[in-house]
């Protein structure tokens, strides 16, 4: 009888609450990761613009895990801790702008990665001390602390908030030679 059934459904009790439901159920995830690339686009090669709902930052962290961990084949803890950015980027840009879009772009060159969000709100965000911040609010204060650079660049219209990370290259070598 219908094995692949009995095989789902011992997959299911293992997502119990709290930090095991955040994290990543591969298989499940890499599917939605691919499926977004697919509808929304690929950040690497142009911006993806979404649309400024709280939703749009799951759309954006699948966006960033195809990309850092499959496309570009970096460490699964690069790719998290990508994924926690531009999570917290993106919550930003649709909480406190009012926009009915943002952009998504993210950049590779050798030995670093860039990632950014792109708003047409030119309020600057700020970096909140910690005692203020809610489950929801780490924001800037993380990614002060796990990105090696970051800033907000000003447009004519709106702006340009980014993060890069060092990486270690172990597919660039190839790609330059």
């Amino acid at each position: 009888m219908g094995g692949m059934a009995a095989l789902e459904n011992v997959e299911q009790p293992r997502s119990r609450g709290g930090a095991a439901a955040a994290r990543w159920t591969p298989a499940v995830e890499d599917e939605r990761a691919f499926q977004a690339v697919e509808l929304f686009g690929n950040p690497t090669e142009e911006e993806v613009r979404l649309p400024s709902r709280p939703e749009s930052a799951a759309t954006a962290r699948r966006l960033t895990h195809c990309v850092v961990f499959r496309q570009w084949g970096l460490s699964p803890q690069t790719a998290e801790y990508a994924v926690l950015l531009v999570s917290e980027l993106v919550g930003n840009a649709v909480r406190h702008t009012g926009a009915r879009t943002f952009g998504l772009r993210m950049l590779r060159r050798r030995g670093w990665i860039r990632i950014e969000v792109c708003d047409p709100s030119r309020g600057l965000p700020c970096l909140m001390p910690v005692h203020e911040l809610d489950t929801s609010g780490r924001g800037l204060f993380l990614v002060d602390k796990l990105s090696d650079r970051w800033g907000v660049d000003l447009l004519p219209r709106g702006k340009n908030t980014w993060f890069e990370m060092r990486v270690c290259d172990r597919t660039a070598d190839r790609a330059e030679h």
